[in-house]
Formats: C-alpha cells, sequence, structure tokens
C-alpha cells in the first residue's frame, strides 16, 4: 500500500495507534491507556466554590481531566485554590489550565496544575486577520521569536512533571500560518508541528495534540495528515480528539460522532472530549457512549487487506459515479426509510418521514427533511404517493406490483441470475464477500442498477469502505446506497453509532446515499432525522440551518445556553445558512470563518455581528442583538419568511 498516505496502523484490521504514553498527574494517556474522557468548566474561574462545584459534577459523571479556563494571571493563581478545595474533599482528577493569549498565566499554571493547554494560533502571535509575504529569513525569524516566548514554559513544565497539549483550533491559526498554508489541514498540522519541534529539542515529551474545527471533514482531515507527518519526523504523540463549536442537542451529537468516531475506528485518539452547548458533565455519557465501542471491537471478521488505497485520506474528492434517476452523479444523497417491519403503510404513516397529507386539499406538503425512499419489504402501498417518493419492494413483491415510481431490491445471487428487472432503478442488495469479478462486471454493464451495501462485520465501517476500494479499483461507477443495520439502542446510541459509521464513509467522499435500519431504537421521525443530520454533518446534503456554536467556558460572556435556543427559534428555518454563536473572542471570528454570519461576545452584555469575517456591527446590546442579527440577515437579502410567519 502507498506509504504515503499512512495515518493508521491498518485499513481493514481495528488497532489502536501507538502513541507514547504521557503521564497527567496520576492519569495516564496514550500508550496502552484506555481512551480518557474529559469536559471544561463553564464557570467564572475566580468564583472558587462554583468551580469546585461543577467540576465534581463532571467527576461522578465520568471525567478523567478537569480542563478550566486561565485566561489571566489572578484566574492562574485561583487554580490553586480550586485544586485544594477539590483535594479538601476527596478529589485529585488531575486538572488542566486552558491558555490563549497570555504566556505569564501559562507559566503560573503550569507550577500548580497537571495539564496545561496552550493553543499556537494566539499564544505567541496577534491574530489580525493580515496577509503577510514572507521571506525564508524572515518566516524563520518568526519561528526563532516564538521559541524564545515558548521556551520558558517548556522549561517549567520540565522541572514541574506537567504535561502541557499544544492544541491546533482551526479557527483560530495565526495570521503567519495562514500567509503560508491557507486556511488548511496543513496550516494547522505546521502549527502544531513548530511547537511541537520546539518540545523536542528540549527533550520535553509529556506533551498532548489536538486538532480541533467546527467542521468535521477538516478535523478528520488534520489529524489524519499530523499522523502522517509525525511519523516522518520520528513522533508519537497521543491525541486528544474534539469537534470544537458542535452546537447542542442532536445536531451537536450527531457532529461530534461523525468527527470524533471516524478516527476512533481506524483507532486514532487516547482522550476525547465532545463539545457540546450544555452543561459539561452532559458531555460525559455522549463521550463514553463513542468510545464504548471499541475495547470490545476484537477480535472481528477478517477483512481481506488491501495492496492499493485509491481514496486520498488528506484531501475530499467526492467518488464519481453514474447517475440512476436521482442517485449518484451530481446529485446529493438520497435518504431511505426502513418499513419493511410495519403492521401496515398508510398515508399518516408517511408523516414521521416528512410527508404530510392533507384531505380537504387532497394534496401531500413535503418538509425540508424528507426522505426519497421507502423500503416497504412486502407491503403493497395502495393509495397515491407523493410525486417525490419512490417505493422499493422486495423483488418477487415488485413483480406483482409494478406500479408508478415503485422499483426492486434483488440480492446479489438473484441479480446475477438474470431475473427480470426494473428498466429505470434496481437496488442491488450486497455484502463486501458478494464483490466478485463477475459481479462488478455486471455492474458496469448495467446503467440501471444501484447497490445497496450492508454489513455485518463488527468492524463494519471498514468493511464497507473496502468494499468502496475495490468498486473504485476496479473502476465501477455504480452508485451505492449504504446500509447499516442497529438494534435495541436508545435515540442517543443510536445517533452516535449510525454518525459514526455512515459520517466516516461520507467525509471521504463515499457513498450516494444513506440506509438506516433501526429495530427497537426510537421513532421514525428520529432515525430519519438522524440520517439527514448525518448529511448535514458531512456537508454532503443541507437541509436545514447549520449553528456552530461553542460549549462556553470562564470567558464566556453571555448565557450560551440561552441564546443559542433564541437564535435557532428564529432562524431555524433559514435552510443552508450557517451562523456562529460564539461566547467571546477567542476562536469566535476564525471558527466562523466557515459562517455567514457571527454572533461574538466581545464584552459583559456586548455583542458584535460579523458578516463571514467582517465586523459588521460593534457591541450592541445583548438585549438587542438578536433582532440586530435578523435584520443583517435580511439586509443581505438571506432571511426568508417562515412558514408560520407566513
Amino acid at each position: 500500500m502507498n506509504t504515503s498516505n499512512n495515518y493508521c496502523g491498518s485499513l481493514t484490521t481495528y488497532q489502536r495507534y501507538k502513541s507514547r504514553e504521557v503521564k497527567i498527574g496520576t492519569v495516564g494517556v496514550g500508550g496502552e491507556n484506555p481512551i480518557r474522557l474529559q469536559s471544561m468548566t463553564t464557570t467564572n474561574t475566580m468564583d472558587t466554590d462554583a468551580t469546585v462545584a461543577q467540576s465534581i459534577r463532571m467527576i461522578e459523571a465520568g471525567c478523567e481531566l478537569v480542563r478550566i479556563t486561565a485566561p489571566g494571571k489572578k484566574e492562574a493563581e485561583n487554580l490553586r485554590n480550586i485544586k485544594n478545595e477539590l483535594v479538601k474533599r476527596g478529589y485529585n482528577t488531575p486538572l488542566v489550565a486552558d491558555i490563549h493569549f497570555t504566556p505569564a498565566a501559562a507559566e503560573i499554571a503550569a507550577r500548580i496544575v497537571e495539564k496545561v493547554r496552550v493553543n499556537p494560533g494566539n499564544y505567541a502571535d496577534k491574530k489580525k486577520f493580515q496577509e503577510i509575504e514572507y521571506t525564508e529569513e524572515s518566516y524563520q525569524e518568526e519561528l526563532e521569536r516564538i521559541a524564545k516566548r515558548f521556551t520558558p514554559l517548556v522549561e517549567i513544565c520540565k522541572q514541574e512533571g506537567t504535561a502541557m497539549r499544544i492544541g491546533t483550533n482551526h479557527g483560530s491559526l495565526s495570521d503567519r500560518i495562514l500567509s503560508r498554508y491557507g486556511d488548511t489541514p496543513m496550516g494547522m498540522v505546521e502549527s502544531a508541528l513548530e511547537f511541537l519541534r520546539i518540545c523536542k529539542s528540549l527533550n520535553y515529551h509529556d506533551v498532548v495534540i489536538s486538532m480541533k474545527a467546527s467542521n468535521p471533514q477538516v478535523m478528520v482531515q488534520a489529524y489524519r495528515l499530523l499522523i502522517n507527518k509525525m511519523e516522518a519526523e520520528g513522533m508519537n504523540y497521543p491525541l486528544h480528539l474534539g469537534v470544537t463549536e458542535a452546537g447542542e442537542g442532536e445536531d451537536g451529537r450527531i457532529k461530534s460522532a461523525v468527527g470524533i468516531g471516524t478516527l476512533l475506528e481506524d483507532g486514532l485518539g487516547d482522550t476525547v472530549r465532545v463539545s457540546l452547548t450544555e452543561e459539561p458533565e452532559f458531555e460525559i455519557p455522549v463521550a463514553k457512549n463513542l468510545v464504548d465501542r471499541y475495547p470490545n471491537r476484537l477480535p472481528h471478521d477478517a477483512i481481506k487487506s488491501i495492496d492499493t488505497n485509491p481514496i486520498n485520506p488528506f484531501d475530499y474528492h467526492k467518488r464519481l459515479t453514474q447517475e440512476v434517476l436521482n442517485i449518484g452523479g451530481k446529485n446529493v444523497p438520497v435518504v431511505v426509510a426502513d418499513f419493511r417491519l410495519k403492521k401496515k403503510i398508510t398515508p399518516a404513516g408517511l408523516f414521521a418521514l416528512g410527508y404530510n397529507y392533507s384531505v380537504p386539499l387532497d394534496k401531500w406538503n413535503i418538509a425540508d427533511v424528507a426522505c426519497d425512499y421507502v423500503f416497504a419489504g412486502d407491503h403493497v402501498v395502495n393509495f397515491a404517493i407523493p410525486g417525490t417518493l419512490g417505493i422499493i419492494y422486495n423483488h418477487k413483491t415488485w413483480i406483482k406490483n409494478k406500479g408508478e415510481r415503485c422499483y426492486p431490491l434483488v440480492d446479489a445471487k438473484t441479480y446475477l441470475s438474470g431475473v427480470e428487472l426494473s428498466t429505470e432503478l434496481n437496488m442491488v442488495h450486497a455484502c463486501l464477500k458478494d464483490v466478485t469479478d463477475g459481479f462488478i462486471a455486471k455492474l458496469k454493464a448495467d446503467t440501471s442498477s444501484v447497490l445497496m451495501i450492508d454489513t455485518y462485520n463488527d468492524h463494519g465501517m471498514a468493511e464497507q469502505r473496502r468494499l468502496f476500494m475495490e468498486l473504485i479499483n476496479s473502476e465501477c461507477s455504480t452508485p451505492v446506497i449504504m446500509g447499516r443495520s442497529y438494534n435495541h439502542l436508545n435515540e442517543e446510541q443510536l445517533q452516535l453509532q449510525a454518525s459514526t459509521d455512515l459520517g466516516a464513509l461520507l467525509l471521504d467522499g463515499l457513498g450516494d446515499g444513506v440506509f438506516i435500519s433501526a429495530k427497537n431504537c426510537g421513532s421514525d421521525q428520529m432515525i430519519m432525522q438522524t440520517s439527514f443530520g448525518i448529511l448535514q454533518a458531512t456537508r454532503t446534503r443541507i437541509s436545514k440551518t447549520e449553528y456552530i456554536s461553542c460549549p462556553s467556558c470562564g470567558r464566556t460572556l453571555f448565557d450560551l445556553q440561552e441564546t443559542t435556543a433564541k437564535i435557532r427559534s428564529k432562524t431555524s428555518h433559514l435552510k443552508g445558512l450557517k451562523i456562529g454563536i460564539m461566547g467571546c473572542i477567542v476562536n469566535g471570528p476564525g471558527e466562523m470563518a466557515d459562517a455567514d454570519y457571527g454572533y461574538v461576545g466581545t464584552g459583559v452584555g456586548k455583542i458584535t455581528l460579523y458578516k463571514e469575517k467582517e465586523v459588521v456591527q460593534r457591541n450592541i446590546s445583548s438585549e438587542e442583538a438578536v433582532n440586530a442579527l435578523i435584520e443583517l440577515i435580511k439586509v443581505n437579502g438571506d432571511w426568508v419568511e417562515s412558514v408560520q410567519d407566513s
């Protein structure tokens, strides 16, 4: 296999990446240690009692590392009081100081807590969104300046036995990095490597690395590239995983699972933090649900190794497929709903799938989030279906019910046997073992079939990825709908597992549709919303407003949860719009570079509004800011009236 694209031990056999062990107090990270869970307090760091109380709630929820913001020297000093009070109450969980703009605060904190987190983008640089031309000489001078600023902290950490996280954020890359590498995963990696090389030169190795972004695709590519580049330089530092500014509720969980789960599937990650715009203790069970799938992943059914990996893991390229009706080609991925286990399919039953039949008007109302196909199995649909919907039957049932927009599902063996098929669309159910040379040859000569792939392997994502590699290397352009089955999960477990399994493939440009079959896992509506949520998080099909919302911390200057809910209630109908809601200036403008509009706390009760990267209105009263945001959206022509308003 091409080693230049290596980023994990194996693409077909599950194995943890072999990182070095770093001790954070008494807690080991990396090496043979389990994947650790962590979160961050949202209280004012100067409020010792509140921070201690919240830390205890986090610890009792399962948090193994507690991060606390220390934006200045007084907050760094107060970490001692917080630590002492926790110890007094019987809690010895390691504390992590979160530092951004103040090296002096980091140097104080490093003598108090077990770990210090620094952000390379703003530890030694002032971000002004300026493009600067550097010569090799001037760039080297900048690196020497950074080393001079950073070295004192490294020396203190060596003396005190304090660990460090070098935490790169996509939203806070320095102007210097942006000028040379652009707003790219490579820029994120190089930002961290500059600091890592300084640590290595000083023989300091108690370092953990993170590559966080609000876009899961950018985040995944950055971590993969980091592993690749570290190995080239003889480094194997442990990884802390997280999708920053993931948001709240099911959206935050799905987006986090897409990014974090994709990396966990390939054995990457030594600590995890799920960043939700919720109370921090609620993050821990979500993180636990994500990592609990992996201790028992082995043994799994063997997956044939791959000699040629046609997928570039560091750059997104959509697999090229032929178009079959509305599947494949340049179409967005379709969503297939599973209704085969229903007692009966009725018009009312389609309401959960986004189709609402109006009896007085005798017409269907179709929501933005409405499935494209329903797999009816052997149930016969005996009413007029909406014009945008297709029905899939088992082959024997289809033979007797060849109605308009009705299509057959056949297994691989039946497909090869030469049975009667539709001239428009045929779904062919197949697993990796079915993909033989003869099967591929028939698919390549067929312009009306779509693969509906499945897996029964405990390492199912890797098996389905292997199937895609077989198709690509054989130059077979048949579209593929990715199917996964789940049983007896709660709603959150289903969201996290499906987002991991399907999202990992979508981030690599694979798949022309998704099919979640879920027995005793929740409502039909929740399952369908999860399908669309996965497509939204991977940015392969946009069906609703996207909120880039930070999880809050002690720097936050307004009530993030309340404000996010208020903005969502007024803007959730603006399909395709991206709105950033940031508690402070630390990552705000940068992380919102991908957003259309930004709402950032810049002082107590003061909000600054952005249009993309540009400041539009400064220091608006928080009481007026939400209405001002709506007015800004209207002025720029991006507002539409909601159905309720009209």
